[in-house]
């Protein structure tokens, strides 16, 4: 007797910490793990300087958490891997994917890398495959200082691709993404981020409209509402998506909220 295929399934924690749940594994995507208050303010000036994150995790986060079994991380920033979230992998040992440009310091703080990616090139992942997808985090002069960024590119047997943006702008490397490889899920930053100087370091909502318009599959908004240099809010979010005409093709989860694909 055949029996229903088990479906991938997208849990959304905060900010842009989430677990990917496909079959028997579960993906930790960069964790971000203290407790509200633990990380300075990320502007002071053109926002209030309230300290970092706004938010609680949700309730369902430690029953998941104790299902993990690899770890993505994209990048290092406090609001993507927080002390929390190292003394996390530290005590657990996952197995961590990651840039080649950071796995030499993350094995350093002790995190148990066991697969470095370049941009562009497809490695094994799971039975399918990993591909590291250059990321611009923040618009001009800005990016220079941001750091290196990996965003994902996840193709696994009988299961929807996903493509996790990670912290970027809308560049042509990420247009092309949508266009040749036409990912089933986009995961991309929707809080259109910004510091006390420069250009927005996120995606502006305008560019997120032009993402979504170019996305043949769902885009899942995350980064909201859970850092003090993210004005856009979900609300808002929604409404510009109606008046688009998009609502369709996208998700934007509360924390704490899951969804199957």
């Amino acid at each position: 007797m055949n029996s229903d295929p088990i479906q991938m399934k997208y849990h959304h924690l905060r900010n842009a910490t989430a677990v990917l749940e496909i079959d028997s594994q579960y993906i930790l995507i960069d964790p971000m793990l203290g407790k509200p208050g633990n990380i300075e303010a990320f502007t002071k000036d053109r926002f209030p300087a309230v300290r970092n994150p706004l938010v609680e995790l949700p309730e369902k986060t430690e029953g998941l958490l104790k299902k993990i079994t690899h770890v993505l991380i994209t990048h290092q920033h406090a609001d993507h891997l927080d002390a929390a979230g190292i003394n996390f992998l530290k005590e657990n040992q996952f197995p961590v994917t990651c840039s080649q440009l950071d796995a030499k310091d993350l094995r350093t703080k002790g995190l148990n890398v066991v697969q470095e990616l370049e941009y562009n090139s497809p490695q094994d992942f799971l039975g399918g495959s990993i591909q590291g997808i250059p990321a611009q985090h923040g618009y001009g002069e800005v990016a220079k200082f941001m750091g290196n960024v990996m965003g994902f590119l996840i193709k696994l047997p009988n299961e929807p691709s996903v493509y996790l943006a990670s912290d970027t702008i809308l560049t042509d490397e990420v247009a092309e993404i949508l266009v040749n490889y036409e990912p089933a899920i986009s995961v991309i930053p929707c809080g259109s981020a910004q510091l006390d100087s420069y250009d927005p370091i996120l995606m502006t909502v305008e560019d997120i409209m032009r993402f979504t318009n170019l996305n043949f599959g769902v885009t899942i908004c995350n980064h909201l509402e859970a850092l003090n240099h993210c004005p856009t809010r979900r609300k808002d979010l929604r409404e510009k998506f109606i008046e688009q005409k998009l609502t369709s093709k996208v998700w934007i989860p509360n924390d704490g909220e899951s969804k199957h694909f």
